[in-house]
């Protein structure tokens, strides 16, 4: 098909996208959402929390997402889907569960980027400060959203090369902490990532498990793989094996480089708890006084080119988020347009919103803080309604053969214990927004509802 504008379309006459993806492109878009080196941001944060046994956070906050990777695992065979978490809960728990979670995921796909292209901004004025962050911020919002109008295929291509020099960084930093072990041995004790410093007490696994609530917002992206369901070749099963691919090379990742740190790390766990002003800055102090600052420069201008990306996969799937709701009718069905099989207009609607959230946060100090308020609930609460729909499809409605009781109740209502459990610890701006976003949303869903009553009372004929 062509450029000519010209819609790809379904059997049905429904509104299609084209199909161009691997298994290699749905990984990149996976991993470049979240981050090879996410941990960064929040390593300080949670040895602080964890009392040193950072390590041993990511492996139980690994563990714990993968409750959430294996029920979309489950749910993408059954409902392949370009609307990921709205289209099943749809249809394992109704249209208005579905638009809920739908709702709610809007919070995710469409903010997540825009504190990644502040992130971005906010590095590139630190390296060339005669230009202000929100331009850097809004430069970014326009080279990606370029991309993505591109077509998904161009999109990954490039962001593969990113996701390469990313990684690269993190070989680097891996093979230089190494040979600084070598050389000069461990600040702390060699099992401390794990067991804890010792400078806060004995272990203390509700000390652990605290921080795994901030560590599980590290892998928030890697759902994005689901949404790209009718873009893929071969089937649904390679979006399976992709979701749980990516989580598990996260989880291998981060508890690397956090085990890494944690062991040059000079300042105990309890200085950083007394003094919150030295977390976010941990890492990169860490590195800085071990390797030198040309490691801790190459990691900056590595996250900040990684960010712009990371928000570049995140548009995209909020993208296909406000398409799928579109050709439902939950949201305009303009959304639902296609060109050459690219939702162009879902795509343009989800860059505008995130650069003008993206724009107004580098123009005020707190931005930051605000957004990621804002995004964390909203992903939560559609985790907690994917794992109900995995529920309500296998074992309420039956749909799929005999209940596999371990698989369709057991393991879900687990992960959603999780995600419930990662909300009630949420700061309370976070579950304040989330809580008027929802109410927003069931008003919205109220309207529906009285509007479809309305046509249908039109559609039927007087009688004679």
């Amino acid at each position: 098909m062509s450029e000519s504008g010209a819609q790809a379309r379904t059997a049905e006459g429904e509104p299609a996208l084209r199909r161009s993806l691997g298994f290699r492109d749905l990984v990149v878009y996976g991993l470049l959402f979240i981050a090879p080196m996410a941990p960064v941001g929040v390593f300080g944060t949670l040895d602080a929390k964890s009392h040193g046994a950072v390590a041993l956070v990511y492996v139980v906050a690994t563990v714990a997402m993968a409750f959430t990777a294996f029920s979309y695992a489950q749910m993408v065979r059954v409902v392949p889907q370009a609307g990921s978490v709205f289209a099943y809960a749809r249809a394992g728990l109704g249209n208005g569960a579905g638009f809920v979670a739908g709702w709610m995921a809007m919070l995710d796909y469409v903010l997540i980027p825009a504190v990644a292209y502040l992130f971005s901004g906010v590095a590139m004025n630190a390296l060339v400060p005669e230009v202000s962050r929100w331009v850097w911020t809004a430069l970014a919002v326009v080279v990606t959203t370029l991309l993505n109008l591109w077509g998904v295929r161009a999109a990954a291509r490039v962001g593969f090369l990113v996701l390469a020099m990313e990684v690269v960084v993190l070989v680097v930093f891996v093979a230089s902490a190494l040979v600084v072990l070598a050389r000069d041995g461990t600040e702390r004790d060699w099992l401390s990532p794990l067991t804890g410093d010792g400078s806060q007490g004995a272990f203390a696994l509700s000390a652990v498990l605290g921080a795994v609530s901030v560590a599980v917002l590290s892998y928030l992206g890697f759902d994005a793989i689901a949404s790209f369901a009718e873009e893929v070749t071969g089937g649904s099963a390679k979006i399976a094996r992709a979701l749980l691919f990516c989580l598990a090379l996260a989880g291998v990742l981060f508890i690397a480089q956090t085990y890494l740190v944690a062991l040059l790390e000079p300042v105990s766990s309890a200085r950083l708890a007394a003094e919150p002003g030295r977390q976010g800055s941990a890492f990169y102090d860490t590195l800085d006084a071990s390797v030198g600052t040309w490691l801790h420069d190459l990691v900056a201008v590595s996250k900040a080119i990684g960010a712009a990306f990371a928000a570049l996969a995140g548009q995209a799937a909020a993208g296909r988020l406000l398409f799928a709701m579109g050709r439902d009718r939950r949201l305009p069905r303009v959304l639902s347009r296609t060109s050459d099989g690219v939702p162009r207009v879902a795509l343009l609607c989800a860059a505008v919103v995130t650069l003008v959230a993206a724009v107004w946060a580098a123009r005020h100090d707190d931005g930051m803080d605000q957004l990621v308020s804002v995004v964390d609930v909203g992903a939560l609460t559609a985790f907690t309604l994917l794992h109900a729909s995995v529920v309500g499809w296998f074992a309420v409605k039956r749909r799929d053969g005999p209940v596999i009781w371990w698989r369709h109740v057991l393991a879900p209502a687990a992960g959603a214990a999780i995600t419930i459990a990662v909300i009630v610890e949420a700061s309370g701006t976070a579950q304040v927004v989330g809580a008027v976003w929802l109410v927003v949303g069931l008003a919205v869903l109220a309207v529906l509802a009285v509007l479809a009553v309305q046509g249908s009372r039109r559609a039927v004929p007087p009688p004679p």
